[in-house]
């Protein structure tokens, strides 16, 4: 007979037997990939291409559920909200960093109630100007503003957007105050940036080159580190002299914060697997995505802790606030 504290273990055992099993066959059905934003965005269009190319390698389809709303943070409640069993996921950006700030009052609490898996792609962005502006740089322009405060404007979509979060980083790093004007969406931004009753405006580098290109904008710099092959004769913020205005948009997978240490680690492998195809990588360029990233958990919580803490003094040094 076996001792009676064996005996009183093995349904514990048993237990944990079963959940480890359990995830190590992640997944076991379908997966949902909350995507906190309309359908039709840059996000939108890197999340749907990321949850084919997983449906096509996991055993199970990964299924885009929009849940928009609130600058992302009623979608992110929702995947917060869920059971931690890797069939509940996040597909957010550079948005989820400033939540915490914008929308105080949120149902939960974006550092801890929601975890990421990985970080998928960095993006850069690209600071126009109207084709017959008369700011041939970007230092015409910023001696321009530090002699005329608010007499420029420029675009922005506001809610902590890309487009607002770059431009408050270029006008920090620059020392200068424009007027930001509200729009519904880049699009309407960039008609007015091109027919000139706009000063400046930050667009997505796969658009913003277009821009550019087509005639309809000229490009002054470019946000990332290094110089686009697209364009190489733009340069980058950090070689006109302002490092702090160096700026990537990101995606990142995250999922429920009760989500075990092993699932994570599965969704990362399964997403970094993706995003070594030699398809994938090609897509996701034409799509602007200059860095691929697929790190691992660890790296992507302390990459996005570091992204919270440091747009949480720039918001609040200019005092932006949701709407």
């Amino acid at each position: 007979m076996l001792p009676r504290r064996t005996l009183l273990a093995a349904p514990a055992l048993l237990l944990a037997a079963r959940a480890a099993a359990a995830q190590e066959a992640w997944p076991t059905r379908p997966v949902r990939m909350v995507l906190p934003y309309a359908a039709g965005g840059a996000t939108d269009v890197i999340c749907r291409l990321v949850a084919d190319r997983l449906s096509a390698r996991l055993p199970q389809r990964v299924i885009v559920e929009n849940r928009t709303g609130a600058g992302g943070s009623i979608g992110a409640s929702n995947v917060a909200k869920s059971p931690g069993d890797g069939h509940h996921l996040l597909f957010h950006n550079i948005g989820h960093a400033v939540t915490r700030v914008l929308y105080p009052q949120l149902d939960y609490d974006p550092a801890t109630d929601l975890k990421p898996a990985t970080i998928v792609a960095e993006s850069p962005m690209v600071l126009l100007v109207p084709p017959n502006s008369p700011h041939r740089s970007v230092q015409d322009m910023v001696a321009f503003a530090k002699a005329n405060p608010e007499r420029l404007t420029y675009g922005s979509t506001g809610g902590g957007g890309a487009l607002q979060l770059v431009s408050l980083l270029f006008l920090r790093a620059a020392g200068i105050r424009m007027t930001e004007v509200p729009y519904r969406g880049g699009a309407p931004a960039a008609l007015d940036l091109a027919n000139g009753s706009l000063d400046m405006l930050y667009d997505a580098g796969l658009t913003g080159f277009g821009l550019a290109q087509g005639g309809r904008a000229r490009a002054l710099a470019i946000s990332g580190p290094q110089r686009s092959p697209v364009m190489p004769d733009v340069p980058t913020m950090a070689e006109l002299g302002f490092p702090d205005a160096t700026f990537m948009v990101w995606q990142a997978v995250f999922a429920p914060g009760t989500t075990p240490a092993p699932v994570l680690a599965r969704i990362q492998e399964a997403v970094a697997a993706v995003l070594a195809e030699p398809a994938t990588r090609t897509r996701l360029a034409e799509l602007g995505a200059e860095r691929l990233v697929g790190n691992t958990p660890e790296e992507a919580q302390r990459y996005v802790a570091a992204e919270m803490d440091k747009w949480a003094v720039i918001l609040r040094e200019a005092g932006v606030r949701a709407g």
